[in-house]
């Protein structure tokens, strides 16, 4: 399963910044005489209801969806990783304001407190990847401030720490190594997760703004004639299935793999 995930992956990546070199019909283009056609040899993935092309708007689309999903993942799993294991290693007052600031956030369910935060904006790519990810890092701190807690109890940081040697380098050499398999989970299960999410909010028609498009919205524009051309919705979401399928195979390939070497130490 790893590497037919890996594949799929690899395989949305190429078709999404790449694939116009092997399609060449304009994803922006209208067709008055080809409105709502049905998957043909002219059309592969059929049209819209303003006879663009549906294949063309997928690699158009995917390339906001994957910017959105990897930016807001990475950016939140570093805020996470920072975070978390500044509260785990220094404690105390640290982590009690941590302890709250977490708590503050987990307060708003998150997909309202993304709905609050779109509403007062104006959406375009980087401005999902910042109110995405600044809503998505909770889950990732308090997986690295638990770990952390578990590496500062050692005897050799306890060690280290009495040798005065500087902190910097302790968090760098002793506890990046320990927190990456963590992280990496972190960062698969983020990609996935901020795709949805943006998808979510471009169908409710909140999140990219044409011209621009992404499969969510791509996905959007088909909800009103899903009974007379069920190719419209159908195509995007299949897209979105398989990119967020994929990385959750992953990270439980990965988890796996660090529950292993847990048991095995």
């Amino acid at each position: 399963m790893p590497k037919f995930s890996i594949f799929v992956l690899l395989f949305v990546f190429v078709f999404s910044f790449f694939g116009f070199a092997f399609y060449s019909i304009d994803a922006y283009s209208l067709n008055s005489a080809a409105i709502l056609v049905a998957p043909c040899s002219e059309h592969l993935l059929g049209t819209d209801r303003l006879g663009r092309d549906i294949l063309a708007r997928l690699i158009e689309g995917g390339k906001i969806s994957l910017i959105i999903g990897v930016g807001s993942a990475l950016i939140a799993s570093v805020i996470g990783l920072i975070l978390g294991s500044m509260a785990g290693y220094f404690r105390g007052t640290i982590d009690k304001g941590f302890v709250v600031l977490v708590d503050l956030f987990l307060t708003f369910p998150t997909f309202f407190l993304l709905l609050a935060l779109v509403s007062y904006v104006n959406a375009s790519a980087w401005v999902l990847i910042v109110i995405i990810s600044i809503t998505g890092w909770m889950t990732t701190a308090r997986l690295i401030r638990s770990e952390s807690f578990s590496i500062t109890s050692q005897p050799y940081i306890k060690i280290l720490n009495i040798a005065k040697v500087s902190k910097s380098k302790i968090l760098l050499k002793y506890y990046a190594p320990l927190l990456a398999p963590i992280y990496f989970v972190s960062f698969t299960f983020g990609v996935g997760g901020a795709i949805l999410a943006e998808s979510g909010l471009s169908f409710l028609g909140l999140g990219i703004v044409a011209p621009q498009m992404s499969w969510g919205t791509i996905l959007s524009s088909g909800k009103d004639v899903v009974e007379i051309a069920w190719w419209v919705s159908f195509f995007p979401g299949l897209m979105i299935f398989l990119v967020t399928f994929s990385l959750i195979n992953i990270s439980n390939y990965l988890q796996q793999l660090t529950n292993k070497k847990q048991i095995q130490n």
